[in-house]
């Protein structure tokens, strides 16, 4: 299978997983305590894995970077969608806001990152879009009861989501998943710390349903979902990734099914059937006399093989 297909569908399942694990933890403690232990467990099995095995030595540039994307693609996504889910708002309906970023990204990608978004790739957007509403259709109408702020976090997280992809692309010192994530890691679990202690947060429940949220989150969520997002980010470009994002909401509709019991109805499983139309038709790949995806810069990292080892 090639490496684009495993990245996608990896970063499809993997990524909605985080829904749901937002769901399982904080049906357990407050946001801010599941995101400080999820990301405390992640720094130690990953940034500490990192230097004991890697020991390659990382510019400060790089390591500035890298925790200001961190900071961005964990600090303010997650947050943002943990406390949203937090406060009663469905994993459906934070899926469907944080998958507008699609639009934004098609819309910012030719300007800010020089790539081609051609007139089939924003039908596909816009039919994945469509999609999406019909798969959590019946979410937006039936939560009166949540806080209205609440649904302002999901459009927060997809923004700050936006920005750090961005950066990511633009970085003068890029480094490969394998370093740049145990780095997001350790930037998230300071950052968490922070919020949590301030909040009198910081002590986890007794419970075993919280520590079995913790490890669903670290293995699926952080090392499963972000890993596989900044690998499809290298390969397949910003505006091709972001599409993706389209198929989270309703494959979170199936992992809450196989978790709650949460059955899609009919709308549901057609909203899917259109999420994968318009997904396959923005990610099919010009034919032969079309001109390839460019990137503003030469050194552009997208086009580059996503190096693992030294």
């Amino acid at each position: 299978m090639p490496i684009t297909a495993i990245t996608s569908v990896g970063l499809v399942v993997m990524w909605s997983s985080g829904f749901i694990g937002a769901e399982l933890g904080t049906r357990e403690a407050p946001a801010d305590t599941l995101l400080m232990w999820r990301f405390i467990a992640a720094a130690v099995l990953l940034g500490g894995g990192w230097l004991l095995f890697r020991r390659r030595r990382v510019s400060g540039r790089a390591v500035a970077e890298q925790a200001v994307i961190g900071a961005l693609s964990q600090g303010g996504y997650l947050g943002g969608i943990v406390w949203a889910v937090g406060l009663g708002v469905p994993p459906g309906t934070a899926a469907l806001i944080a998958a507008l970023q699609p639009l934004a990204a098609g819309a910012l990608a030719g300007r800010l990152l020089g790539e081609t978004v051609t007139a089939r790739q924003w039908a596909g957007l816009a039919i994945g879009l469509g999609g999406v509403a019909l798969v959590v259709q019946g979410d937006l109408y039936g939560t009166s009861a949540v806080t209205p702020w609440a649904y302002g976090l999901p459009f927060a997280a997809m923004a700050a989501l936006l920005a750090a992809s961005f950066l990511e692309r633009r970085a003068r010192a890029p480094l490969s998943p394998m370093d740049a994530i145990p780095l997001h890691c350790l930037t998230s679990a300071v950052l968490f710390a922070g919020v949590a202690l301030v909040g009198g947060h910081a002590a986890p429940p007794s419970g075993g349903g919280f520590w079995f949220a913790v490890a669903w989150t670290v293995a699926l969520s952080t090392v499963g979902g972000y890993g596989f997002y900044w690998l499809s980010v290298r390969h397949s470009g910003v505006t091709r990734t972001s599409a993706l994002i389209y198929l989270t909401p309703p494959t979170t509709s199936v992992w809450a099914y196989a978790m709650f019991g949460e059955a899609p109805g009919m709308l549901a499983l057609v909203g899917m059937a259109v999420c994968v139309l318009g997904v396959a038709a923005a990610n099919r790949r010009p034919g032969r006399s079309a001109r390839p995806e460019r990137s503003a810069r030469p050194d552009d990292t997208a086009e580059r093989p996503v190096r693992v080892g030294r």
